[in-house]
């Protein structure tokens, strides 16, 4: 018997077994023909050392990985818009309508509640997954999605491409997982989402996860019209694919089968908080573009959010990393689709009045979003007033009230504000220093002293080595990713310190106009507002910041070493040029988007007399005939990354 044949024989057997279980539900073979089979497998493999990445003895590893890494998405991961009305869809429909200038085709599926995935394959093999992250960065989830079934490990198309998926836990498989342990999971969201993050993908595999693809966000070698196209695509290479409502025209098909899944949606074997409504055409997408955040031709409608009563024992308030107090409702615990919950927070103290919260109160809650639950009013009239704070809960300082919000001023002393600063100064977006969270901030401020940004700089591995959970590898990697950091880009640094009311984007803005840490330090009230989108009060923010305590942490970190990079401030030809990015590119998008953006360029989702440059990849489409037709200047990938110099 040739076994290396016999090998390639059965993996392509099992494989094809799993996917008409798994995928197609259909048992096409007795369990235990499909273990005999499994089991010859894992002989041979064992006997000739030879293991192929599909096989699928290879679905579950057996060591516990030593955490997260990151992974850089080709291509951006969306959010979408949401709607929790026919009324939403209704406009978002009507939107679309006169954007296109047509009458449109819309697809319907669902929104599957779980963990999003985004799958890579590259040579028709399964070569990484990831969560979704931030959209543009996420983490490594492999070895853990190796463990759904009905993923396939290899597919007949050999490009390189990402699709993206939701890891779910079918309700069927959450009531035979809880029948058979002692430490029950309480609902299917939460058991997907704790399974892919856990790091023994053993455990993982306990689960018996699931997974429904819905999008191919990145793919070399081939191109769609539609989304229709797209999905046959998928279903050709054996993804597993949920239900789609396809051809979908009118607003009267789209509220009939709204009210069809809303009533129905009980019945299925796994949650959906809801359903996506795109436009079908790919030249429409496109014609219609971006906001910053989400697509323009899509939109998430939301079922409504349940709403179940409950008492509340306290109200106590928080303290954020801006000094802001922020109540929180301590409620009697209750059950919201198969999560408990104890908490709701309340904006402001004008917020308690106008739902007429008391100590005692019965109250009507719902889960807004289905995440974050949110008090609607109180039914009764309680047993005691909510006090508004005098002191500060955290470090027992005077409390100010600007607006209707209420801030603790002490901030270099006040253990929450200090922590919120740390960790965000640490953060992907800032620093990125990515061995660095929330908890490991708190242990070295509670144990090692820990009080400003520069105190990081200055530890030491036998320091870390004396906290709870430190070892060697832990200590190294944590140092490491600290002292990587001494030479961030400004942009990021700016955002790191935290000034009030400045974002990335303002971040972004005032290394280009200031192009060193020193001239920013030094600006006037002037200079400062005549950046774009700068205004009275975000001027005075970053004057006062510099003026004030900043100035310290600033002095500090330059004298540990940390010497922010100097942005050129003069970058020509980009310099403020309004810049559309278009077709099927050689490099993923990301990294063409971060390379303008740093030589001073606007990326824009859609062409208009305001445009400057249109960069055009293969099989451009309307978005090429639009600048065709505005004359605005056009240059294709090659030149553009020849005259930029882009490596």
């Amino acid at each position: 018997m040739d076994r290396e044949k016999r090998i390639r024989e059965l993996i392509n057997i099992i494989n094809e077994y799993n996917y008409q279980y798994y995928v197609l539900d259909n048992s096409s073979v007795d369990d235990s023909v499909w273990d005999k089979l499994y089991d010859e497998l894992v002989k041979l493999e064992k006997e000739t050392g030879i293991i192929h990445p599909d096989s699928p003895t290879q679905r579950v590893g057996d060591k516990v990985l030593e955490g997260f890494k990151r992974h850089t998405h080709l291509a951006p991961l969306w959010s979408l818009e949401k709607g929790n009305s026919i009324e939403d869809i209704k406009d978002f429909v009507a939107k679309c309508q006169k954007a296109a200038e047509s009458d449109l085709t819309f697809m319907m599926e669902y929104k599957y509640d779980g963990l999003t995935i985004n799958l890579t394959y590259d040579g028709g093999t399964l070569t990484s997954a990831a969560t979704r992250g931030n959209g543009t960065y996420g983490e490594e989830i492999f070895e853990q999605v190796k463990t759904i079934k009905s993923i396939p490990m290899t597919i007949s198309f050999k490009g390189k491409m990402e699709i993206q998926a939701e890891g779910i836990m079918k309700k069927s498989a959450l009531k035979a997982y809880n029948e058979n342990t002692d430490d029950p999971l309480k609902n299917e969201r939460n058991a997907a989402a704790g399974a892919l993050r856990n790091l023994d993908p053993r455990e993982t595999s306990k689960r018996r996860l699931d997974a429904f693809c819905y999008n191919v966000g990145y793919i070399e070698g081939k191109s769609f019209e539609n989304a229709y196209e797209m999905l046959d695509f998928l279903i050709a290479n054996k993804f597993p694919v949920g239900k789609i409502y396809r051809k979908v025209k009118s607003i009267d098909e789209i509220e009939s089968i709204v009210n069809e899944i809303t009533k129905a949606r009980d019945d299925l074997d796994f949650l959906i908080d809801g359903i996506v409504i795109k436009a079908d055409d790919y030249s429409i997408r496109e014609k219609l573009g971006y906001t910053q955040k989400f697509p323009k031709w899509a939109l998430a409608y939301k079922f409504e959010a349940t709403k179940v009563t409950t008492k509340v024992l306290d109200v106590v308030w928080s303290v954020g990393r801006t000094g802001k107090l922020t109540p929180i409702a301590s409620l009697e615990p209750v059950d919201i689709d198969g999560a408990t919950v104890k908490n709701a927070t309340l904006n402001n103290y004008e917020n308690i009045l106008e739902k007429n919260v008391r100590i005692g109160s019965t109250v009507l809650l719902r889960r807004s979003n289905d995440v974050i639950p949110e008090i609607l009013y109180s039914m009764d009239e309680g047993k005691k007033d909510v006090e508004k704070p005098k002191t500060c809960p955290a470090c027992g300082s005077m409390v100010v009230e600007i607006g209707p919000n209420v801030f603790c001023l002490n901030g270099p002393a006040c253990r929450p504000q200090i922590v919120g600063k740390l960790t965000h100064f640490a953060s992907r977006e800032a620093m990125d220093i990515d061995t660095l969270n929330e908890k490991t901030v708190q242990q070295l401020f509670d144990e090692l002293g820990v009080r400003y940004p520069s105190d990081l700089y200055l530890l030491t591995k036998e320091q870390l080595l004396t906290l709870e959970g430190f070892k060697d590898k832990k200590a190294d990697n944590l140092l490491d990713g600290i002292m990587r950091t001494k030479s961030p880009k400004l942009s990021n640094f700016i955002y790191a310190l935290g000034i009030p009311n400045v974002g990335k984007r303002t971040a972004l803005d005032l290394s280009r106009t200031f192009g060193t840490l020193e001239k920013l330090r030094n600006a006037e009230f002037e200079e400062l507002e005549q950046i774009d989108d700068i205004g009275l009060i975000v001027a005075s923010c970053i004057l006062d910041y510099f003026n004030d305590y900043g100035k310290e942490i600033v002095d500090k970190l330059l004298e540990v070493g940390v010497i922010p990079k100097n942005e050129e401030t003069k970058k020509l030809p980009l310099s403020d040029k309004k810049i559309v990015i278009t077709g099927t590119l050689s490099r993923p998008r990301n990294e063409i988007i971060s390379f303008i953006e740093e030589k001073g360029g606007i990326v824009q989702s859609s062409v208009s007399k305001k445009t400057d440059l249109l960069i055009c990849g293969e099989n451009a489409g309307s978005k090429l005939e639009k600048a065709k037709g505005l004359g605005i200047e056009i240059i294709s990938e090659n030149e553009f990354f020849n005259t930029c110099n882009f490596k």
